[in-house]
């Protein structure tokens, strides 16, 4: 998402810069981790601030920061932005209450302050918006904004009738909501052996153990394809027949909008912002989240009726390119950026 942002800014008539690789991310709650890193960004943004005062030509017009949250902080946007006097823009912001007086208790009130001082906060969840209205200076600066992908670079393929319907799902393997919905995914699909299919799974990560024994009842029906570079998940999504994946707690779900770019159905849990990016009964179906019953039932009607399969696909293909495609995206970026630099 963050480089689709980049792309978008510059379709949109803009110059963008990647001004540094410092991470502030700390995924572990370490106080004394955060406050190392904050120090360490709050350095480097004053020394790129001294840079650009001695070459003020070279000085950016606007700061754009994406994924700004309590374990990942922004140390540097704010800084740079409030001693240039541009205005400051953050995506995909969000704030956790329950963290205030937690382990990243740090990171939390930088975030706070980035958000207060945000021009404007492009929010692609619309679940974050609540969270985030109480810390900016007028609630007009949330912009609400549709995820998106660059749909040329997902193809359609001529699916074959009468073969075995080609299941597939693309996500990391790691610990937590990623390890439940591959759990919620075996459960389900291990009702559905009376049926033919097959099952594709592109991922890997440091639970690649507890997901191969997750989906280990659907013994020979699964191929796995493990990592595969953005080229080769498209081509792989393209030969696909229904896209599957619970989303347990997910934000809004990237591989989810990329499926549909490629013509695939969707079956899905419905969290976050998923419901903004997949219309159930025309694109594809959402089930309760977390419910292994009903995601059955759902992929089960669907791997029964080719025909409905096909007609949510060119659906959901369509809604892409209509709402959710790069050159939509960057004219809306464009209008924001704009009002954002004018006031």
């Amino acid at each position: 998402m963050a480089q689709l942002f980049f792309d978008a800014v510059r379709l949109a008539g803009h110059e963008p810069l990647l001004v540094s690789r410092f991470r502030s991310y700390d995924g572990g709650g370490n106080a004394v981790r955060q406050a190392r890193l904050g120090a360490f960004g709050r350095r480097v943004a004053e020394r790129q601030l001294h840079h650009w005062r001695g070459s003020p030509t070279s000085a950016p017009n606007l700061w754009f920061s994406y994924h700004v949250y309590h374990k990942a902080p922004d140390w540097l946007g704010p800084i740079v932005a409030d001693g240039l006097g541009i205005p400051y823009v953050a995506a995909e912001a969000s704030v956790a209450p329950r963290q205030a007086w937690g382990s990243w208790a740090l990171g939390h009130r930088a975030t706070e302050c980035a958000i207060r001082q945000a021009a404007a906060v492009i929010g692609l969840n619309p679940a974050d918006r609540e969270s985030v209205l109480p810390y900016l200076r007028d609630p007009q600066r949330w912009v609400a904004f549709k995820p998106f992908v660059d749909a040329e670079s997902y193809g359609l393929d001529v699916r074959r009738e009468g073969d075995p319907p080609r299941l597939i799902t693309v996500a990391m393997m790691r610990p937590g909501d990623k390890l439940t919905s591959y759990q919620i995914l075996g459960d389900a699909l291990s009702r559905l052996v009376d049926l033919p299919w097959s099952l594709e799974v592109i991922g890997d990560g440091p639970a690649r153990g507890d997901v191969s024994s997750a989906l280990a009842v659907l013994q020979g029906r699964v191929n796995w394809m493990g990592p595969l570079d953005h080229k080769s998940v498209a081509e792989r999504l393209a030969a696909a027949d229904l896209f599957v994946w619970p989303a347990n707690n997910e934000a809004f779900g990237m591989a989810l909008l990329e499926a549909q770019a490629s013509g695939l159905p969707v079956v899905a849990g419905a969290a976050g912002g998923v419901e903004e990016i997949v219309v159930s009964g025309t694109t594809g179906l959402i089930v309760p989240a977390g419910d292994a019953l009903a995601f059955e039932a759902a992929v089960r009607s669907l791997v029964i009726d080719s025909r409905r399969r096909s007609a949510f696909g060119a659906a959901a293909r369509l809604r892409v390119l209509r709402d959710h495609d790069l050159p939509v995206a960057a004219r809306r970026l464009a209008d924001v950026l704009s009002r954002a630099h004018a006031a």
